[in-house]
């Protein structure tokens, strides 16, 4: 289901947490793999042992310039970009909204939705030349329900899920998908970024009574990446472990 020989896959914050499990699994399944990544070494570190002709860039999806810079350099050394997983993203810190820092809420906002677009703006040109794409935005499901103490982080992701069914919706009548996921935590850097007191809220809300695994999250991906997923766009995909009401 999932055969991805020939394909040139660009996955944003690739170099770890569910970005690079989800590298791993679709260079398994055959594809070039190419890293867009703001940590150069660790980017140039993971396409090492992705092997397969993977390759790096240094990106900081904020920066239209810096994406633009990075679309030009893959399409120059594969000539094609028939995948992207737009899994770049921070979490930022924990605090009520009265509070919350308004430099940071910016921050996370630029890196998580504004960078959402300025990457997808990057890969629809070639993928409509080619007629042929799949696009999966990782969202979270504090987008959809919002998470108390992050209203930034949640702001923004509920922001990547409007511009997924969007773009999906303008690109319904081509053979390009666009899809996102909502995933609930999993154990990655990113919670480094976090209050232990908000990592236990978040655990106490799965019903499966524990965190995503990445493997589980990228198998999800993979499918949607796949020319298997010939139907469905502009669509919202659960990870969550239950916790989800919609």
């Amino acid at each position: 289901m999932t055969d991805f020989t020939n394909q040139t896959a660009i996955v944003t914050g690739g170099a770890q947490g569910i970005g690079r499990a989800v590298a791993n699994r679709l260079a398994k399944d055959g594809a070039r793999i190419a890293i867009w990544d703001r940590d150069e070494a660790l980017g140039r570190e993971a396409a090492q042992e992705i092997g397969g002709g993977a390759f790096a860039c240094a990106v900081d999806v904020a920066d239209w310039a810096s994406v633009e810079a990075a679309m030009k350099s893959t399409l120059d050394t594969t000539g094609r970009a028939d995948i992207l997983v737009n899994s770049a993203g921070i979490a930022g810190s924990n605090g009520p909204l009265a509070d919350y820092p308004v430099d940071e809420f910016r921050l996370i906002t630029e890196i998580n939705l504004l960078g959402t677009f300025h990457v997808n703006r990057s890969v629809v040109p070639a993928m409509t030349a080619q007629s042929y794409g799949r696009i999966v935005n990782i969202a979270s499901v504090a987008g959809k329900e919002g998470n108390p103490n992050a209203s930034a982080y949640s702001a923004s992701k509920a922001g990547v899920i409007g511009l997924t069914k969007s773009l999906g919706k303008e690109l319904a009548d081509k053979d390009i998908a666009v899809n996102c996921v909502t995933p609930a935590a999993a154990r990655t850097r990113i919670f480094d970024q976090m209050a232990q007191e908000h990592i236990d809220y978040m655990l106490s809300k799965i019903p499966r009574g524990r965190f995503l695994e990445l493997d589980e999250a990228a198998a999800m991906i993979a499918w949607l990446c796949s020319k298997e997923n010939s139907f469905t766009t502009a669509s919202v995909f659960d990870l969550s472990g239950g916790r989800a009401t919609y």
